[in-house]
């Protein structure tokens, strides 16, 4: 029986043993269990966030924060803000940020620096690139004023009698004063065909004038050449745009065929352009490895940019400047002076010592922008003092006289500025009005119509319309063969060339 009752009490205690190990195992179960649904439930709600945000994010309404940590840009914003919510009239958003961008270039204080719309960036573009419909001219702002740096050569604004330093006062009598110089372009331009008045103030007139011109397309043709004898030759060049180089190139080519032993640069009235034109023309003149230009940037690092080509065209040269040769014209010039010795004739130069690039946005418009100085050779920065020629030779005192109105009538007993204009044209070609004073009397009466009769024109002794006309022109004649520059250059050269 002790057996018996030794084995039941050893299966019991081995019941109960299984029973605490179940009930451990249970335990730990439930315990395992728990922790598993507390971490589901995070996963749950971590999941939902994010679906909620991928949803939110491509659904039509986006939950945006907007992060400023550009503190500069809060008062922009904020005036922004004021007057889109604020001001009595609904507002042009975009009108309001070209604004804004544009008050930003214009507090920089740099005539050469602009802002441009769309429109505008496309005549910017043009004007280098292809021909355009307009007078013809560059301009550039000015003390708050929009002056003609050079009319192109044969252009509108050429014929009307235009010239370096004449200021435009208004257009169709909208006055430019505090406009930029690309906004008067745009107002300036226009269809081959059409007619615009400029109101023009020259230094040394006492009242404007009123200036109708007929705009026609303006081909950027920017080299012309000739033979003045059997050995030497004048180039001109009007301006560098995008082949200026290569019409260069196939001119000197046709004049050295022509037996062309010397040659007269002329960049006289030239405004500029492009620098790489520059660089590559003065290249021709100037010897391998000798400095063309320097470029001199915000924290006064120089860089020099040097001739790469031979730099032997194999014949003298001179070059011609006046106050109408700018920017790239006069880094040409002042290449060939101090890295190749080549004498310059005329007037000195206009002064324009920077250099600029641009920056197109996605809309079209862009920012025009001064990015560096640019020193001569010698390290001279010529900015509004211009490169004095070797030797300064003047044009005749009617070369500078003013423009007459065509508009205008000018007859007997009248009295003005543009009478006495009027006397000294005549007299200049040979018709003696009598008096150089402005009164029109009898005599500048007889010497109007002696001009009218010697140029096929109505004898009636009166200045308007086609006699105008015809009297600017003989006198545009008159001073080119009668160029004292060209003729100083050519005197000179033919000293080298002995």
């Amino acid at each position: 029986m002790k057996v018996v009752k030794a084995l039941e009490e050893e299966k019991m205690e081995r019941e109960k043993q299984e029973q605490e190990q179940t009930a451990e195992n249970k335990s730990g179960y439930i315990r395992l269990k728990k922790f598993h649904f507390i971490m589901l439930l995070f996963f749950i709600v971590f999941i939902s966030a994010g679906i909620t945000t991928v949803a939110l994010s491509f659904g039509e309404e986006k939950v945006v924060t907007v992060s400023n940590d550009r503190e500069e840009f809060t008062k922009l914003y904020k005036a922004f803000d004021t007057l889109k919510n604020g001001y009595y009239k609904k507002i042009n958003e975009q009108e309001l940020i070209n604004g804004a961008i544009n008050g930003m270039v214009e507090s920089l204080d740099d005539p050469y620096s602009d802002y441009m719309t769309k429109d505008e960036a496309e005549s910017f573009h043009s004007t280098i690139s292809s021909s355009f419909e307009g007078i013809g001219a560059e301009i550039q702002e000015k003390d708050g004023h929009i002056m003609i740096v050079s009319p192109i050569k044969n252009s509108p604004a050429e014929k009307a009698g235009l010239k370096p330093n004449d200021i435009i006062l208004s257009v169709d009598g909208k006055s430019l004063q505090g406009v930029t110089s690309t906004k008067a372009v745009t107002m300036i331009r226009g269809k081959k065909g059409t007619k615009v008045e400029l109101s023009i103030q020259r230094p040394g007139s006492d009242a404007p004038i009123t200036v109708p011109i007929i705009r026609d397309e303006i081909p950027i043709e920017t080299v012309y050449g000739e033979m003045v004898d059997d050995r030497i030759a004048k180039v001109q060049i009007t301006s560098f745009s995008t082949n200026t180089t290569k019409e260069l190139t196939d001119k000197l080519n046709e004049l050295k065929s022509k037996g062309m032993q010397g040659l007269v640069l002329d960049l006289r009235q030239n405004p500029g352009g492009l620098l790489d034109q520059a660089i590559n023309i003065s290249s021709m003149f100037v010897p391998k490895g000798k400095i063309i230009v320097k470029e001199q940037d915000r924290n006064g690092k120089v860089k020099e940019i040097a001739s790469q080509n031979d730099g032997n065209p194999g014949f003298p040269l001179v070059v011609l400047i006046d106050k109408g040769s700018a920017s790239a014209s006069e880094i040409l010039a002042a290449a060939v002076k101090e890295s190749a010795g080549v004498p310059l004739v005329g007037e000195k130069s206009f002064g324009k010592g920077t250099v600029q690039t641009a920056a197109d946005f996605s809309d079209g418009s862009n920012i025009k922008y001064t990015i560096a100085k640019w020193l001569t050779p010698n390290g001279n920065w010529i900015h509004k003092k211009g490169i004095k020629p070797d030797m300064e030779v003047a044009l005749p005192e009617y070369a500078n006289l003013p423009i007459i109105n065509p508009e205008k009538e000018l007859t007997l007993s009248t009295s003005s500025t543009e009478v006495q204009t009027a006397q000294k044209m005549l007299k200049a070609l040979g018709y003696d009005p009598g008096r150089e004073d402005g009164f029109f009397d009898e005599k500048t009466k007889k010497a109007v119509m002696s001009f009218q009769t010697a140029n096929q024109l109505t004898a009636d002794g009166i200045l308007k319309g086609e006699t105008t006309l015809k009297l600017m022109e003989k006198i545009r004649e008159l001073i080119n063969n009668n160029d004292t520059q060209l003729n100083k250059a050519i005197e000179v050269l033919k000293e080298k060339m002995k």
